[in-house]
């Protein structure tokens, strides 16, 4: 095999998108071969980008087919975790779009699935590819600056309108969509967040629904975590603020770690603050009461790369054809949708929950949103490309 032929289910924002890529000769060692949608004038445009494209009105079809070496899931929520594991079962490899799924039990049942197939399953982590957040994962994990302490990440540059919401019927709908801003914006920094900084051990979110929008989902979100080493962290996040943020800081014993991408100064470059000591030592052995540790600020040079989704597609080819790294394992989706989860949960609850979460609790609850639903969703559709920010 000297390319993966791959097939797209899902012809919508992200379906467009990766079709792009390839007829743009991004895609060196993958060929699309076949595209499959329940709505069939989403051909028109596949068809005009890849001449001779095959056309399936299911993605059951197109997995037996034989015309497919893997599939690039790229449909609502829900959908993912059972088309990876039927794709799978047809003898195919597996790229699903994030995030993994909508709660963490059916993403955990398909992780376990996994493990009895020799098919790859993997997951569009694209955010991962950034040089940003690759180096300051190299930096933490060195061990040079000493324990994480804290983590603060704000990010708020999602601002959508009413139409964006309003461009499909299961865009911001439990049962659609099974959340809002932390499943639709947000399944890569949250992934990102625990990649960095590992798992914490206990959330407390407010998740405020329709806040700022006609919508029944969360769009303004503001989750405390506390870690096992005695770290906290805070991640804020909505649809509703123009101008909005996106800041990133990390604190260790012996350093901090910011990106900006945002603000009127931040040029989206990584900046270092090295101490000169460790900041527990100085603490206790200091003699003076208002004493600092001195240090100073450095830019962080970085390989430049930023790959994004074409980055993590060719690294699943080159995965499939010799055995090299994936970006982003399938399995590893699941510990963003935790954090999800479990500020959802919390939110819900009105209280502190502990990390693994009970997971039949947050179906159940989850299943109770739905049932009770009584949203009138108004649908204007209108398909605009949504990438997800290369930040």
């Amino acid at each position: 095999m000297s390319k993966v032929r791959l097939g797209i289910v899902g012809v919508g924002n992200m379906g467009r998108g990766h079709i792009n890529n390839y007829a743009e000769g991004r895609l060196p060692e993958i060929e699309i071969t076949a595209v499959a949608d329940i709505d069939p004038s989403k051909f028109a445009f596949a068809q005009e980008k890849i001449p001779g494209v095959k056309c399936y009105n299911t993605a059951t079809e197109m997995f037996n087919s034989g015309d497919c070496d893997a599939v690039l899931i790229a449909t609502p929520h829900y959908f993912h975790p059972p088309m990876a594991k039927e794709a799978m079962q047809a003898g195919l490899h597996v790229m699903s779009e994030k995030p993994a799924g909508v709660y963490t039990k059916d993403v955990r049942e398909l992780i376990e699935f996994t493990k009895t197939s020799d098919k790859t399953y993997a997951i569009m982590f694209n955010q991962r590819t950034n040089c940003l957040y690759r180096k300051m994962k190299e930096l933490i994990d060195s061990g040079k600056y000493g324990d994480f302490k804290r983590v603060s990440w704000i990010i708020t540059d999602w601002f959508r309108t009413q139409q964006y919401y309003n461009s499909g019927s299961w865009r911001a709908t439990w049962a659609g969509e099974g959340g809002g801003v932390m499943l639709n914006q947000c399944p890569h920094q949250l992934d990102l967040w625990q990649w960095l900084c590992g798992m914490p051990v206990k959330i407390r979110a407010f998740c405020h629904e329709g806040k700022w929008h006609d919508i029944e989902v969360e769009d303004d979100v503001t989750i405390y975590a506390e870690y096992a080493n005695g770290a906290t962290g805070t991640f804020i996040t909505t649809t509703g603020d123009c101008p909005g943020t996106n800041r990133l800081e990390i604190t260790l014993d012996r350093a901090k770690l910011l990106v900006d991408f945002a603000s009127p100064t931040g040029d989206g470059s990584l900046w270092l603050y090295e101490l000169n000591g460790s900041t527990k030592d100085f603490i206790y052995h200091s003699e003076e009461g208002f004493a600092k540790l001195s240090g100073e600020w450095k830019k962080v040079e970085t390989d430049g790369k930023n790959e994004q989704h074409v980055g993590v597609l060719n690294a699943f080819a080159a995965h499939i054809l010799r055995g090299e790294p994936l970006v982003a394992d399938g399995a590893e989706g699941i510990n963003g949708l935790t954090i999800s989860n479990a500020a959802f949960l919390s939110s819900w609850l009105g209280e502190e929950v502990t990390l693994p979460i009970d997971e039949d609790l947050y179906y159940e609850k989850l299943q109770e949103k739905i049932k009770n639903s009584t949203h009138k969703k108004v649908v204007n559709e209108k398909t605009e490309s949504d990438m997800s920010s290369t930040y």
